[in-house]
């Protein structure tokens, strides 16, 4: 049971998540063997304000 979490700062659309989710899962399949119906994938949308690089706050 492959699980992979996607952490992006700020917000994703439906069709954005829709997509990534079944790229990240036809990669999945086709690099590892992993069927697709096993494959949960979870979005983390974090706030610009809590992700900082560099010493620097993103937003």
């Amino acid at each position: 049971m492959p699980y992979i979490n996607v952490k992006v700062a700020g917000k994703l659309d439906k069709s954005q998540k829709e997509q990534i989710a079944r790229q990240f899962s036809e990669t999945l399949e086709k690099v590892a063997g992993k069927p697709q119906s096993t494959v949960y994938i979870v979005f983390d949308e974090v706030e610009r304000e809590n992700w900082a690089k560099g010493g620097q706050l993103l937003a």
